[in-house]
């Protein structure tokens, strides 16, 4: 292990908050606090703190289980690594190559993304792939896509937010996902600036703003197209900006106009007066921001709330000018880098379109193979776990845990249950993993290299600190010695340096260029935004020695892109474009049998699936297991005190958790949080219907029924 202190970032959320990680006497590493990047300046959050807890062999794999006689036992990596591969083998032989499926994750870097859409298209030849980062910011992707010509988490870095007149923060909590960010908003009212929420719950997000608006789940669409209303009858519009800048805004204005503010208020139950102020606050300052997360987009109109929210930024002139615009707060780690490389049911490596094809043309040309080779697209992902057991046969899977974090969650387990074959490359026995034939232990984020992309578009490198114990090795291994075994001897390099390099070729000239990028500017520079296309003259060997632009001052290196759009969108004619909307229904609303709305969502001392943060004592301490929050009133009508179990029911199955009664829910709303497993699993009730353009499921709202639960009586 290194004697000095590594300067890297945290495993878990899309911050990617940088820390340095010192020698510790029992071997392992301690986080220090890292105060030059600029994201978290230093700040961590419980999480951060406590990772280095996951690096321990009492808490993690060392060892290949395969699956004998029923149970998983250790075996050598020859024999787990010779089982995966005939596996995979026979179902192409006997069922053709999309039998096989390939499903990633949005915590993989960005060198194991790249490499895993390459091993499905180059090696297995399948279409089946596709990650769980589709469950994070798929309908923001599309919709900034569908207006703006290009997606990218946040079009301008952090730091000015705290410098914009007003925000409206819709369907975020990051006082709970990401508490270091929370001090930009802090920061933004303790300069003047207005910060309104939007959320059905009174969260610790929701405490700091100056205007809370509590709409019923579901009904974020009409929220924003109630606001571009009054924005148009109050005269607010910046017509100027209409005229020079955007396409479309005739028929996105008639569509809004349809959504007069009474109707509003019944439809989402915010009363008219917050309307009018939420207004009012949004447009009377010169720059202002509207951030969404995954409340208005985990739904199945999730692509058209969003596009709603964009046209009321658009409309007032917000988007493509300093200290404005329309942003993502991504979730996981990788989430913006994840989608970026090719492990995307429908794209290629530069955030390419797979059915493109100048953009097959080029990645195969990288990858030395036909693009005729290169299957299509496939399917997104509930679609591709819904499929398992009929014309899939075998799924290898990294990172992700849907057997926890999947809609439907009961129903994807059973067809997990029915593959022939199930894969699992994990650093603990996650609850898939669990079910697997194999399990392969691999390295953690402080025993390896690799770069990861933030929710600004700023890729940074993770540096690896401490040798892995002995037994695990890396996912890019494993594809190493997967593809030999499959016939591709050349192509999977192990390195994750050398993997980053071809990375580079085959994202150049794409949406998301990183050509430009190099391990070497990432360590100098404290990460690089993209697009940052090569240097002119191109590097012909495209080696990671290419001198950064702080080292040649005035050279033609590209510095990154921190800011989108100033001078132009990137669609054919260079304007952004209003997409009209109309508000809709959920897919599911409450009815007699089912009179309740649910929502999900996170909690603090807990990430994802909580697969890693369950193992942590702190943080266990802190949040021990699920729970089901209502009102009071809600509460009174079931005749449950706090902490009596209550069961919520839906049309897919039940979950069981203690009541914690709160005034700051709706009441006809409860919560759930979606870390754990077993009885108190959230994702057992969640509705999989799915979004036309995203196939985003609708995670944030379904309909349910309360019933008490008597406990159990205690043995004498």
């Amino acid at each position: 292990m290194q004697i000095s202190a590594t300067p890297t970032h945290c495993p878990y959320c899309a911050l990617q908050c940088g820390m340095n990680l010192t020698p510790a006497p029992d071997g392992g590493v301690r986080v220090a606090e890292r105060a030059d990047f600029p994201v978290n300046r230093g700040a961590l959050c419980g999480k951060g703190r406590t990772a280095p807890a996951l690096l321990s062999s009492r808490v993690r794999l060392t060892s290949p289980l395969v699956r004998s006689g029923g149970r998983l036992t250790p075996a050598s990596w020859e024999e787990a690594l010779d089982r995966i591969a005939g596996a995979l083998a026979r179902a192409r032989g006997e069922h053709g190559a999309d039998a096989c499926a390939v499903f990633g994750g949005g915590g993989l870097t960005n060198e194991k993304a790249y490499a895993l859409g390459k091993f499905a298209r180059v090696v297995l030849g399948t279409s089946q792939i596709d990650y769980n980062g589709r469950f994070c910011m798929s309908s923001a992707a599309a919709a900034g896509t569908r207006a703006f010509g290009l997606d990218r988490g946040l079009p301008f870095p952090l730091e000015d937010i705290p410098r914009t007149g007003c925000v409206i923060l819709v369907g975020s909590n990051p006082a709970e996902t990401m508490p270091p960010a929370l001090r930009y908003f802090t920061e933004l009212r303790d300069n003047g600036g207005t910060l309104i929420v939007v959320d059905p719950r009174r969260t610790r997000t929701a405490e700091h703003a100056d205007l809370h608006l509590a709409p019923r789940p579901g009904t974020d669409l009409a929220l924003a197209l109630g606001l571009l209303h009054l924005v148009v009858a109050e005269g607010r519009t910046d017509e100027a900006y209409i005229r020079q800048r955007t396409t479309g805004w005739q028929e996105a204005r008639a569509a809004a106009m349809a959504h007069w503010p009474e109707y509003v208020e019944r439809v989402t139950g915010v009363p008219v007066p917050q309307l009018r102020e939420a207004v009012r606050l949004f447009c009377a300052p010169e720059s202002a921001m509207v951030l969404t997360a995954r409340g208005p987009e985990q739904q199945a109109k999730g692509t058209d709330t969003v596009g709603a929210w964009i046209n009321l930024c658009l409309a007032t002139g917000r988007v493509g000018r300093p200290l404005s615009g329309y942003g993502c707060l991504t979730g996981q780690g990788n989430g913006q880098g994840g989608r970026e490389h090719g492990q995307k049911a429908d794209q290629l490596p530069g955030y390419r379109k797979l059915t493109d094809p100048a953009a097959r043309r080029h990645v195969a040309e990288v990858w030395g193979v036909d693009p005729d080779s290169l299957p299509g697209p496939g399917r997104s992902a509930y679609e591709l776990l819904d499929a398992l057991g009929t014309d899939i046969r075998t799924l290898l899977l990294m990172g992700s845990n849907p057997v926890v974090s999947a809609p439907r969650a009961a129903h994807v387990e059973e067809r997990l249950r029915s593959l022939d074959f199930l894969a699992v490359c994990d650093v603990v026995l996650s609850e898939t993993a669990a079910l697997a034939d194999v399990v392969l232990p691999v390295t953690q984020w402080a025993e390896e290299t690799g770069t990861t992309t933030n929710l600004e578009g700023r890729v940074v490198l993770r540096r690896r600190a401490l040798t892995p114990p002995d037994g695990v090795r890396s996912d890019l291994e494993v594809l190493h010695e997967l593809a030999a075994r499959l016939g591709v001897e050349k192509g999977f390099p192990t390195d994750p340096e050398e993997v980053f390099e071809e990375l580079r070729r085959a994202s150049a000239g794409g949406p998301a260029d990183y050509s430009g990028i190099t391990y070497r500017r990432l360590a100098e520079e404290n990460g690089v935004f993209w697009p940052c296309p090569a240097p002119a003259p191109t590097d012909p060997h495209g080696t990671a020695s290419a001198p950064s632009a702080a080292a040649m001052p005035g050279s033609e290196v590209h510095p990154g892109t921190p800011r989108l759009f100033l001078d132009r969108f990137a669609t054919e004619d260079g304007r952004a474009r209003f997409v009209p909307v109309t508000h809709r229904p959920s897919a599911e609303e409450p009815d007699e049998e089912y009179p309740v709305l649910l929502t999900t969502g996170r909690v603090v001392a807990q990430y994802q699936s909580g697969a890693q943060t369950r193992r942590v004592a702190e943080l266990n301490a802190a949040a021990p297991g699920p729970f089901v929050e209502l009102h009071p009133r809600l509460a009174a009508r079931l005749g449950a005190a706090e902490g009596d179990p209550v069961a919520v029911v839906s049309r897919r199955g039940r979950a069981v958790a203690p009541a914690r009664i709160t005034a700051g829910i709706r009441p006809d709303t409860v919560f759930m949080p979606f870390h754990w497993p077993g009885e108190g699993r959230a994702n057992t009730l969640t509705n999989p219907a799915l979004d036309p353009t995203s196939r985003m499921p609708e995670f944030k709202v379904c309909a349910v029924r309360l019933e008490r639960v008597d406990p159990e009586p205690v043995q004498p």
